[in-house]
């Protein structure tokens, strides 16, 4: 039997089907999905791991012997040396306070102390998937050869090797090749497993290199900066390698726009018009000195137009230009084109991935972007053209030739660019899927195309002796245009004018204005920066932005540095220079491409990076203290809603210990008891200016942005008469007349937690209670829903009025199954009974226990009393 190993579950039932003479069988090893099926002629199983079934981690200590010198013991009591610098402090310490121990330092508390030793302590490699890799040590034991079907870069590389290394465990002599495919077609496959490779170790090496340096950084650096103040309302402050120099790129970018000083510039603009030409026909005119730098020249120029209607043509000047085709999308510009369109960097990864996934393009994580000779393009266009109706007429013009290629500046042999499969049904996508689909389709057929020939129209104007000028682009030739439309601007169609023409002008106006500073970087421009600068990888920057985003450094889009963002740069930049600069991070990644290339192993490219990271550890923990202060100050500022109208002073987003949830809360506190809840489900943020303090109370006013929603403002005082929302009555509880008394149901603003629901008057005694949707004016209907006899109510939302039946276990509201599964009657009802029964179980379990506890407290008491009546006896 051949074992097959893939990255995912998906990808294992994507081979199978692929490679399969018959329809593949889903079987199950344990409980990890598999395939079975016949491959010429001989049985094959397909199982697909998680990503990375091991996890590098540390070890909790690191000892000291006299003969043995430093080392870890992992938990299988193996024995790692540990090769410490000999300037660490050595055992017996002074001290038994944690970290230290009597034979060595504890790692795993987060302590300032230990920070060196974790410096140097060895990486073990820990089980992140057990039941995946016991699920494939037994089909190891079974097989008689195993063939990797990762995907082929780095991380696949390093996935497969150590699925292999667990299957040796059990199957050491097991002959093992490896398969590499760009795409789940049929033909790919097929081709690649009939070609297969030896796994290349060098590249896992160097996957497996980053893998263990960005945990030592990131474990380091990580705890030094939560470490150095403690605290900040409950934040672990992150930091990485590469994590860092991309957040001081966006803090270098907002500290020139801080340090810009604007210019006062004039300019006079206009429209213009033919003769007796609709208001619709009217086009943009402007004087020929587009700015004024003068303010005088520019009133005195002014001066001579103000008030002019008409204006004669000096000069028409027509010119054509062509706009050559673009190159094939590779990761970074599939990211930075997706970003222009709406879709973030991790997200369009995220769908680029399910869309690889689904067979219906090649693999996202690329640099190259030069198709390969073997690539049969025509092909490709042509089975685009059958499954996408609305590309079939642009396929056919591609088909009908020339079809020349465009070739950008990187070409690789490991990957083609990314591009349409021609496979699968792209009509089942929906929202970014289809958006992104369709950008990667029309990318695909451009770069097949010829050039786009644009034609500008400049007219020159006399207005009153003063040079005007109006311009206009029109797309003469579509080109690729008429596949690639993104980033095309309207026409603006110049009227049939000639020399001596008189026009029409309009509304002339002298404008003040002022340079602006720099733009902030897009998402899709800052991932485009961190390429140039050699910082992260494909397949890493986007997932690097998102969690500078996470860990609340960055914040809106077009991207902008939090106070606690540009506190941590700020700091580093003076006590640790080295670790904000691009530099090292590259030259960590130039040592990681040798260990690819053979040129270097990792032990030393990962021992390099310890004593980087050494030296910069060394430098900060001298500033402890400094760069503490200045992050306390930064993590108080972006938490900052406004001011307490109580005590004045700060309120601030706080977690609270107990349930993890945001309240929001003052600084003076204990003195001041003032807080106030947070809406849950949306991310808060707070305003500026006049809107940010509420004209009725005094209270902080706030932004909230629901997911995927239109954000909204509200006081953060539930009991303000902003909140105020009077009792409304929506119907009669049914439950009540069952028992024979009368009950309202009222639906309830709660003046404290600013939550809304529906009670009955009787709630002691019926406890009947509905939740309310959080937002939205309310309306009765005086309808009860036919199925379980709540009332029904009209929520006026931003959408429209949403009617709904209130009760939440409504038989309305059960759920569908989700898409592409077919669930029986008889298999629904038979989970509603298991769970019946195991919730029935758990009552009866919780019964027991509460009995078994009121009991044992019971004998607990009657046992004091005994106790102290005896003592008073004995008194």
């Amino acid at each position: 039997m051949k074992l097959i190993i893939a990255e995912k579950n998906d990808a294992a039932r994507q081979i199978a089907e692929r490679l399969s003479t018959g329809r593949p069988k889903k079987d199950k090893v344990y409980n990890t999905a598999i395939y079975r099926f016949e491959w010429k002629g001989e049985e094959c199983v397909t199982i697909g791991l998680a990503g990375h079934i091991l996890a590098p981690d540390f070890c909790d200590s690191v000892l000291f012997d006299k003969k043995l010198g430093w080392y870890s013991v992992t938990e299988d009591g193996e024995m790692l040396p540990a090769d410490m610098p000999d300037g660490l402090a050595r055992p017996p310490y002074d001290t038994k306070r944690k970290p230290f121990l009597a034979d060595g330092i504890s790692i795993k508390g987060w302590k300032l102390e230990s920070l060196p030793y974790l410096t140097w302590a060895p990486v073990i490699k820990l089980p992140a998937e057990k039941e995946l890799i016991r699920s494939l040590k037994n089909l190891a034991k079974k097989s008689d050869s195993v063939i990797i079907a990762t995907d082929f870069d780095r991380e696949g590389e390093l996935i497969g090797s150590d699925a292999l290394n667990k299957v040796r465990e059990v199957a050491p002599d097991l002959p093992v090749a490896r398969a590499q495919y760009s795409s789940f077609t049929k033909a790919e496959i097929t081709q690649a497993f009939d070609n297969l490779v030896s796994l290349d170790q060098n590249l896992a090496d160097a996957g497996e290199s980053r893998q263990h340096i960005d945990l030592i950084w990131g474990a380091v650096l990580t705890r030094y900066l939560t470490l150095a103040k403690f605290g900040g309302f409950g934040n672990v402050r992150s930091a990485g390698r590469v994590q860092t120099p991309t957040l001081a790129l966006v803090v270098e970018r907002e500290r020139e726009r801080m340090a810009f000083v604007p210019e006062d510039y004039w300019q006079i603009r206009g429209m213009g018009a033919a003769q007796g030409a609709a208001e619709d026909d009217r086009f943009k005119i402007a004087h020929k000195t587009a700015r004024f730098t003068d303010k005088d020249a520019a009133e005195t120029a002014y001066g001579h137009v103000d008030g002019a209607k008409t204006a004669t043509v000096a000069a028409v000047t027509k010119r054509s230009r062509k706009q050559q085709p673009p190159t094939p999308f590779a990761t970074t510009s599939l990211q930075a084109a997706a970003a222009a369109e709406g879709i973030s960097p991790a997200r369009t990864m995220r769908i680029a991935e399910s869309l690889y996934m689904a067979g219906l393009i090649s693999y996202p994580r690329v640099d190259n972007t030069v198709y390969p000779a073997t690539l049969d393009l025509g092909a490709v266009v042509s089975d685009l053209a059958k499954i996408n109706p609305a590309l079939a007429p642009v396929c056919k013009k591609v088909l009908a030739g020339p079809m020349k290629p465009t070739r950008g500046k990187v070409e690789t042999t490991d990957h083609p660019p990314i591009y349409p499969t021609g496979e699968g049904d792209p009509s089942t996508l929906d929202g970014g899927q289809r958006k992104l689909y369709d950008l990667i389709a029309r990318r695909f057929l451009a770069t097949l195309m010829g050039p786009a020939t644009i034609e500008n129209t400049k007219l020159e104007l006399d207005v009153n002796g003063e040079p005007f000028v109006a311009s206009g682009d029109v797309l003469v030739t579509p080109g690729f245009r008429e596949a690639y439309p993104y980033g095309l601007k309207r026409d603006e169609q110049m009227p049939p004018l000639e020399q001596g023409d008189t026009v029409d002008v309009f509304d002339i106006k002298l404008e003040a204005k002022q340079t602006e500073p720099p733009a902030r970087y897009s998402q899709g421009k800052l991932v485009q920066e961190m390429e140039k600068r050699g910082l992260g990888t494909k397949s890493t920057r986007a997932s690097i932005i998102e969690r500078l985003y996470a860990v609340r450094y960055l914040k809106n889009d077009p991207v902008e540095p939090s106070q606690l963002g540009i506190a941590i740069i700020d700091a580093l930049s003076q006590f640790a220079p080295r670790i904000t600069s691009p530099d090292m991070t590259s030259e960590l990644d130039g040592d990681m491409t040798r260990v690819e290339r053979g040129e270097d192993t990792e032990e030393h490219v990962v021992t390099h990076s310890r004593a980087l990271l050494a030296g910069v550890l060394d430098e900060l923990l001298k500033h402890t203290q400094e760069l503490g202060d200045a992050i306390s100050d930064a993590v108080t500022a972006d938490a900052r809603v406004g001011a307490c109208p109580k005590c004045g002073k700060d309120l601030v987003m706080k977690t609270s210990a107990k349930t993890r949830g945001s309240f929001i809360g003052c600084m003076g506190w204990p003195d001041c008891d003032v807080t106030y809840p947070v809406p849950s489900g949306v991310k808060v943020s707070p305003l500026e200016g006049e809107a940010a303090v509420c004209p009725e109370c005094g209270a902080p006013r706030i932004k909230c942005q629901p997911f995927r929603q239109k954000a909204f403002e509200i006081c953060v005082n539930p009991t303000c008469p902003t909140n105020y929302e009077p009792d409304l009555k929506v119907g009669e509880c049914k439950v009540c007349a069952e028992a024979g008394r009368h009950g309202d149901l009222i639906a309830h603003k709660s003046e404290k937690s600013g939550k809304r629901f529906i009670r009955c008057t009787n709630y002691d005694d019926c406890g009947v209670s509905y939740p309310l949707p959080a937002r939205g004016k309310l309306e009765a209907t005086g309808e009860t829903c036919p199925e379980c006899g709540a009332p029904i109510v009209v929520v006026n939302t931003a959408r429209g009025p949403w009617r709904i039946c209130v009760n939440m276990d409504c038989p309305t509201k059960e759920k569908k199954p989700a898409r592409g599964r077919k669930t029986t009657t008889k298999a629904s009802a038979a989970k509603k009974t298991t769970a019946a029964k195991k919730t029935t179980a758990k009552k009866a379990t919780a019964a027991k226990k509460t009995t078994a506890k009121k009991a044992t407290a019971a004998k607990k008491t009657t046992a004091k009393k005994s106790t102290a009546k005896k003592a008073a006896a004995d008194k």
